[in-house]
């Protein structure tokens, strides 16, 4: 008897194909088509993905399988896609900053004068059906796959401007994460060999007695340091800095939308959903790993400060704010997967906002140096406002959205007695607000005649809108977080099914 695919199994595909066919049909129209209709096909797109995405959100939070498989790949192993919780709190992430992002492009490519818009609009889309891809896939094959084709369609936006710098930069973002990619790509083989299955399974497939303890904590970081490379773990984070060459918008993504957040989503599919709480602290693999975002935390906090170049400043900052999630992973307890699941979401409007208004201070008044920024929130007063709220939100302070997913990871310190990551935690917020406070104090600092900031000057719509948007988000999910999406819940959810067997 023919089984016969149903509306609701058939979304997770339409939600990558979505992208996938705006990114295809911007790069063969080419330059043949206005740029109107090139931004009209990017939104089309933008607004049919979040349709799709939210529609299936009630189904998840009922317990509903979403399932489809495609075709066989080997035995046993299937490109398929599975809609689970975790999965669907990314997915909800990058849809809705895709429109916020695109609109927002098109008020900087245009304003900035930007040279190659074509391929930057189909490379964009490319990434945003990569990263659903890998927020939907049911097993390490898929996973795989779509992880590598985000990295590749990534490459054209970090070399943007075509000149030395930029070449520079993505050369050394190809070798970090290409050749991490194939490691991650051995290890896959290896668990299949082993185990006789990639499906990911809450709580995961690996038991402690399938291999010798240190041939299982090689594993571990052959699979996971893709992950951390993406996340910008120390010492494996130094591509991510160098990108910043890109123009503001890819900043955004590689920050915010899909390529970091596609780092730390690695790292949850592979110590949670692949070892599990179990085997990765049988093996030793998720204490080392804690200890790692410990240190990264604490040090790009301090490299932050001693960065005047604002993206730069925003960019160590990511690279600390990440190691949140990635620590949340790693205590293994359900509050702390629950907050680092969240804390995907916190980030992803927080430091949005703040790469928004950097690009849309370059934009307006081509200052990037945050000593020649004295008084600019006489001239852009929105903006810097938006850049204060997002900048009290990433230090954790109560009634933002940082604060609910660092209050869960602290509840999840608190419960296996770690103080030094509770320390940790609380000593990144002192430091957030050391590197990016300053920031606050300058733009508004009174009893200064700046005659670059003397009249009022916002940036044009297009990119003042959003940035204002993603800043109230980041108060109303503070306030409220299980507001609209239910992303809260969906966090929760991910947490008890991941640790269900062991509570």
């Amino acid at each position: 008897m023919m089984n016969y695919l149903t509306a609701l199994e058939l979304r997770p595909l339409y939600a990558v194909l979505v992208s996938l066919i705006a990114s295809g049909l911007i790069y063969v129209l080419g330059e043949h088509i206005r740029p109107n209709a090139r931004e009209g096909i990017t939104l089309t797109a933008a607004v049919l993905k979040i349709i799709i995405v939210y529609s299936m959100i009630p189904a998840v939070l009922a317990g509903t399988e979403i399932r489809l498989e495609l075709f066989s790949i080997v035995k046993g192993v299937s490109f398929a896609f599975n809609v689970d919780a975790a999965g669907m709190v990314f997915a909800c992430v990058a849809s809705t900053l895709w429109i916020l992002t695109s609109i927002y492009s098109i008020g900087y490519m245009r304003g900035h004068g930007e040279q190659n818009q074509t391929g930057y609009y189909a490379a964009f889309a490319m990434c945003l059906c990569a990263a659903t891809g890998l927020c939907f896939a049911a097993n390490l094959i898929t996973f795989f796959i779509f992880f590598e084709v985000l990295t590749v369609a990534t490459y054209p936006l970090v070399v943007h401007y075509r000149d030395a710098e930029g070449t520079m930069s993505g050369r050394k973002y190809l070798a970090y994460t290409l050749i991490s990619g194939q490691i991650f790509f051995a290890g896959i083989v290896i668990v299949y060999a082993v185990t006789g299955t990639m499906e990911f399974t809450p709580g995961g497939f690996i038991k402690p007695d399938m291999m010798p303890m240190p041939w299982m904590l090689l594993v571990f970081f052959m699979m996971v340091g893709a992950g951390m490379v993406k996340a910008g773990v120390m010492p494996l984070h130094s591509w991510l800095p160098a990108a910043m060459v890109a123009p503001t918008p890819v900043s955004a993504l590689l920050h915010a939308v899909a390529v970091v957040k596609a780092g730390a989503f690695c790292t949850l599919r592979v110590v949670l959903y692949v070892f599990g709480p179990e085997a990765a602290k049988a093996c030793k693999g998720a204490e080392i790993l804690a200890w790692m975002a410990v240190f990264t935390i604490i040090v790009s906090s301090f490299i932050a400060m001693r960065k005047y170049n604002l993206k730069a400043r925003l960019a160590f900052s990511t690279v600390g704010q990440l190691s949140y999630i990635v620590l949340g992973i790693c205590i293994l307890t359900p509050y702390s997967t629950a907050g680092a699941l969240y804390h995907i979401v916190a980030h992803a409007f927080m430091k949005i906002t703040l790469f928004m208004a950097a690009g849309a201070i370059f934009v307006t008044t081509h200052k990037k140096d945050i000593r020649e920024m004295v008084g600019i929130g006489r001239r852009m007063p929105y903006t810097m406002i938006a850049f204060t709220a997002a900048s009290i939100g990433i230090a954790g302070f109560p009634f933002f959205v940082g604060f609910v997913s660092k209050a869960n990871i602290i509840m999840g310190a608190v419960a296996i007695g770690k103080p030094v990551f509770v320390a940790t935690l609380i000593a990144s917020a002192l430091l957030a607000l050391t590197y990016l406070m300053p920031v606050v104090l300058v733009a508004f600092k009174k009893n200064v005649d700046n005659p670059d900031f003397a009249e009022y000057g916002e940036a044009a719509p297009a990119m003042l809108i959003p940035l204002i948007i993603t800043a109230v988000i980041s108060i109303i999910l503070g306030l409220f977080p299980n507001a609209g999406l239910h992303l809260f819940d969906l966090s929760v959810m991910a947490g008890n099914q991941i640790f269900m067997p062991y509570m």
